[in-house]
């Protein structure tokens, strides 16, 4: 299966702003990175996304998307839509288990990484015949990819998905294959 992992178009958020869950707008017109991505995808493919305005406007530039709420970015709870910069102590605390760590009223890494790959395993046990194309976050894009390539989860975080850019990943019988990542 092939299998495009696109991250949303750079949001309208000012920078050291946590926004997570919260629907942003974009910074960048979808049309435009949907031009620019279409001749890296494949003429057909099944298109799953995100239903956050920052993924839900670029999934309907390049198709007729299915939205799924698992696909959502991590919940910050208390958090969303403040600085980074007024969280004090609590950075370190979250920086001292980044899988475990929940903001009040959010969703820990791992919970997220649960609800995302959850529904990979239900997207992977279709075996569509199409390519499948995916327009998500971050941290979903993460644990996907992370997850598929064998990562442990602390080093999901190393995979920096950029902004409005594809990776693509081709699920083999016998294992993942990385075909390109940020194009």
């Amino acid at each position: 299966m092939e299998l495009h992992l696109i991250r949303h178009p750079r949001p309208d958020v000012a920078a050291g702003v946590c926004y997570g869950q919260s629907d942003v707008g974009l910074a960048e017109c979808a049309a435009t990175v949907a031009a620019r991505l279409r001749p890296l995808l494949p003429p057909r493919y099944a298109l799953h996304a995100s239903p956050l305005a920052r993924a839900r406007l670029l999934a309907l530039e390049l198709g007729t998307p299915v939205f799924d709420d698992r696909l959502r970015e991590m919940h910050f709870g208390a958090w969303e839509l403040r600085p980074y910069a007024e969280l004090g102590d609590a950075i370190d605390v979250w920086v001292t288990d980044p899988l475990g760590f929940c903001a009040p009223g959010g969703e820990s890494a791992r919970d997220m990484s649960t609800r995302v790959l959850q529904w990979l395993d239900e997207i992977v046990a279709a075996r569509a015949a199409d390519p499948v194309v995916v327009v998500a976050h971050g941290g979903p894009l993460r644990a996907i990819a992370g997850h598929l390539l064998g990562l442990p989860p602390q080093r999901w975080l190393s995979l920096d998905f950029a902004c409005g850019h594809a990776t693509r990943l081709d699920i083999e019988d016998w294992g993942v294959v990385l075909k390109w990542f940020n194009r």
